[in-house]
């Protein structure tokens, strides 16, 4: 396939190689998907804008987190709270943390605004812990900022497809 007619292809998708924030935007998330599962969330943390929000909503469909019960519904102080616990060997999931390998794909723009830039995905996680594996999968939506220092994500939505189901202390971050 010819340069020109791949980018077409993936301007016809939302994801053009021809906008350098789209590119930027999905390397940032598969920069963090590697920090996750290397369990580096000090460095996680360092890609948030300030402000940012982290959440995993039980209703898969609702955009309303605040009226919402969620799995996750971090500020950055929440956010900051919970990286402490799993770095710090004091809480119990972070004793027994899981091993992690995520998979991030599917990526289609869905908003662009002059400074930033939303990226819906497809997550799919597999983690082992206490001689046990399971998968995970999730359609993730990020907003990215972009500012002097780089691109920061200021929003990310963990869909996960099993929302309802029962969930067990985790020991990682999705």
């Amino acid at each position: 396939m010819a340069t020109d007619s791949l980018s077409t292809a993936l301007a016809d998708i939302g994801l053009s190689l021809d906008d350098p924030r789209a590119v930027a935007a999905v390397s940032l998330i598969w920069y963090e998907a590697h920090l996750l599962d290397a369990r580096c969330y000090e460095d996680w943390d360092a890609l948030w804008a300030e402000g940012g929000e982290y959440v995993v909503p039980i209703d898969r469909e609702t955009t309303d987190f605040a009226s919402r019960l969620n799995l996750v519904y971090d500020d950055d102080r929440m956010r900051r709270m919970r990286v402490e616990r799993l770095t710090g060997g004091l809480s119990i999931s972070a004793a027994a943390a899981a091993r992690t390998v995520r998979s991030v794909s599917r990526f289609v723009v869905t908003g662009r605004e002059q400074d930033a830039i939303e990226v819906c995905s497809a997550q799919v996680l597999v983690g082992y812990k206490r001689e046990e594996t399971f998968v995970l999968a999730a359609d993730v939506t990020h907003r990215i900022v972009f500012g002097p220092g780089g691109p920061r994500i200021s929003r990310k939505i963990v869909r996960l497809v099993n929302s309802e189901d029962t969930v067990t202390a985790s020991g990682f971050l999705l």
